[in-house]
């Protein structure tokens, strides 16, 4: 009785969504566990990815699935007692406190390297590409980075702070391309003797630190995909550094995943399996606590790319997983799948989108044009 009664009310929100369980078309729901309607009506996305991940429900378009649900909203309409407490949790504890920063740093980027080359580019950039005039990953990453570092107007012999560095492909870039000097900071252990040896002979650093450990001073300072681990309680203390340790004319740049409205906690099923303690800041958080710090010179949105990419990371997932699949579960390949995907279906739907901020310490007088 119950199982029907769930039934029932997912089959509601699916519809609206153009999305049928035991349909034909690729983008709709084949279950194969009633258990799944329960868990998915009274958990939301972690009930939904948990009973993907224990195989009790397929969608031949998982990414098609995702950007009808996210394009209705479908998300904001279920709401469960699940989101509720992840939202009193977040408004009440400050999740992304220093004695947590290391969490995602061992939860996420440490699972193994071999996974990030077989999925990224030869760079090792685990962020969004930039795809216009691209015809590869590779090109794409290398345009972004083209991006970001014109963008920050950077001149050789300047001092470039790299804060979440990843694997150095973007330190390594700068200091290869541009001739400047850069210090990389990551909470991976595994980044950090990756990007040791990627950028060896070059004038870079790279450390194992969180941002809040900073005691340099910097002509120019970047953040690329990392300050969706910052979380709400600690925006304006993370501009209060860069405004601290940037110098009178420096120019910093924030490239992050965004949400349409401010949020206190991250994604519940997210937050459990892919990167704990996330939270995507919305606009208007990020206003708001730059203010009377930093000077917005510029906001950049190229969404789009952001599905591109991900796109581009399953694609080589998936080819590399006859190689892979030695080392990990076949339940760990459902959940990466599912992570891919859902996020590429959101960012599709536009339920997300992707900004590059580009922020002065006291202005550009000079006129310019920034790059796009």
């Amino acid at each position: 009785m119950f199982d029907d009664f769930f039934r029932k009310q997912m089959e509601r929100f699916l519809s609206s969504a153009d999305i049928i369980i035991g349909g034909t078309r690729p983008w709709d729901m084949q279950v194969h566990n009633p258990a799944t309607y329960r868990r998915t009506i009274t958990e939301g996305n972690l009930g939904l990815g948990e009973s993907y991940m224990d195989g009790f429900w397929e969608s031949e378009d998982l990414e098609g699935f995702f950007f009808r649900l996210l394009s209705k909203e479908i998300d904001k309409k279920l709401v469960t007692p699940t989101d509720r407490l992840g939202k009193w949790i977040g408004s009440v504890l400050n999740l992304q406190c220093p004695s947590r920063a290391f969490t995602v740093g061992k939860t996420h980027y440490d699972i193994g390297n071999d996974l990030y080359e077989a999925m990224l580019d030869p760079r090792m950039i685990y962020s969004c590409a930039y795809w216009k005039k691209a015809a590869s990953l590779d090109e794409a990453q290398e345009h972004k980075l083209r991006l970001v570092f014109d963008k920050m107007m950077l001149k050789p012999g300047m001092t470039l702070l790299d804060i979440g560095c990843g694997w150095g492909g973007a330190a390594r870039y700068a200091a290869k391309h541009y001739g400047v000097s850069v210090l990389g900071i990551t909470v991976s252990e595994e980044q950090v003797r990756f990007a040791r040896d990627y950028c060896a002979g070059l004038p870079v650093r790279i450390e194992l630190a969180d941002y809040r450990d900073l005691k340099e001073s910097f002509d120019r300072i970047y953040s690329i995909g990392m300050f969706e681990h910052v979380g709400y309680k600690n925006y304006r203390s993370y501009f209060e550094i860069i405004s601290r340790y940037l110098k009178p004319d420096g120019i910093s740049l924030l490239h992050t995943i965004g949400c349409k409205e401010p949020c206190t906690n991250g994604d519940e099923w997210t937050c459990k399996y892919i990167f704990p303690n996330s939270m995507l800041p919305s606009a208007s958080q990020i206003t708001s606590s730059f203010e009377g710090l930093l000077t917005l010179e510029d906001w950049h949105v190229f969404t789009y790319d952001y599905y591109l990419t991900l796109m581009a990371w399953y694609n080589n997932f998936e080819k590399h997983w006859d190689t892979l699949q030695s080392l990990y579960s076949e339940r760990f390949h459902r959940m990466w799948r599912y992570y891919l995907l859902s996020f590429a279906g959101a960012f599709h739907a536009r339920s997300i989108e992707l900004w590059q901020v580009l922020f002065s310490k006291n202005g550009i007088l000079d006129k310019t044009d920034i790059p796009r």
